[in-house]
């Protein structure tokens, strides 16, 4: 990321930030009590203390691995080697997002959790302490962080975590024909448009009513906004929720009127 791109992401967080509403602007009983329930709960669970540790060593970590990039490219490197703990600083989710996680898995119970860009695994890891009897599937494009990911799952004593390696192109429309149902997406690689839409269209004939596809950094550039617009209008989905990071899409009937919000966080 240029540092244009960095002043211009920026000013659209500030923009986000100032104008972003609350649980007052909001008349939709679902998303009230998600706001309640969710996204101002702040207690903390003993998962936390584990999966921060983790994140501590890792990012202390000099380890070296050669890199696969199949996505929208590096937010730290244009080369192939690249450090543990640099991959996790730039390319891990904020601690609060993964604790989000945490809290919308365990509001939501969803049974079968799929996420396409296991990273370090930190994600990967709130989603299935969370949900310790869900079936949990991630998809890596790089073998050598899959392998990375898989000794983080092992420290942590994870046993619900099935790792899948290869170009999200061609496992995922697998992977979603093998569970059928996704009840739970988090799409967090290759950010770019055409393919963010294409990984969008293919979860879409696997969801029903109750599921939630999530999208990480919809913000980032202007060709990931134009996605997630084109996802909001898609007639399926019936609500929207912009945390700015990351967006949720539902697909629950009991709106009648289809929904965007945006809510601070």
């Amino acid at each position: 990321m240029g540092l244009s791109q960095q002043y211009q992401l920026a000013g659209k967080y500030l923009k986000y930030y100032f104008t972003a509403g609350n649980r007052h602007d909001v008349h939709s009983p679902f998303v009230f009590s998600l706001i309640e329930n969710v996204l101002r709960d702040r207690k903390k669970h003993p998962a936390f203390k584990e999966i921060e540790e983790l994140r501590r060593q890792l990012l202390k970590s000099e380890e070296t691995l050669r890199v696969t990039d199949l996505g929208a490219g590096s937010l730290i490197s244009t080369g192939n080697e690249r450090k543990v703990k640099d991959i996790t600083r730039f390319a891990a989710k904020q601690p609060k997002f993964g604790q989000l996680f945490y809290r919308l898995i365990q509001y939501l119970q969803p049974k079968r959790i799929l996420e396409l860009g296991t990273s370090m695994g930190l994600s990967t890891a709130y989603m299935a302490k969370a949900a310790p009897n869900a079936n949990v599937i991630t998809i890596e494009g790089c073998p050598n962080i899959a392998a990375k990911a898989a000794q983080n799952f092992q420290s942590l004593n994870l046993h619900n975590i099935r790792q899948v390696t290869g170009n999200f192109d061609t496992v995922l429309p697998e992977v979603l024909k093998e569970i059928q149902l996704a009840d739970w997406v988090y799409i967090d690689g290759n950010h770019r448009k055409d393919p963010t839409i294409a990984y969008f269209n293919e979860c879409l004939k696997y969801t029903e009513e109750y599921s939630v596809l999530i999208f990480d950094d919809i913000h980032w550039t202007p060709d990931m906004e134009a996605a997630w617009h084109t996802i909001q209008d898609h007639p399926k989905v019936t609500c929207t929720i912009d945390l700015f990071f990351i967006g949720l899409v539902f697909f629950r009937k009991d709106f009648k009127v289809k929904q965007h919000f945006t809510l601070k966080y």
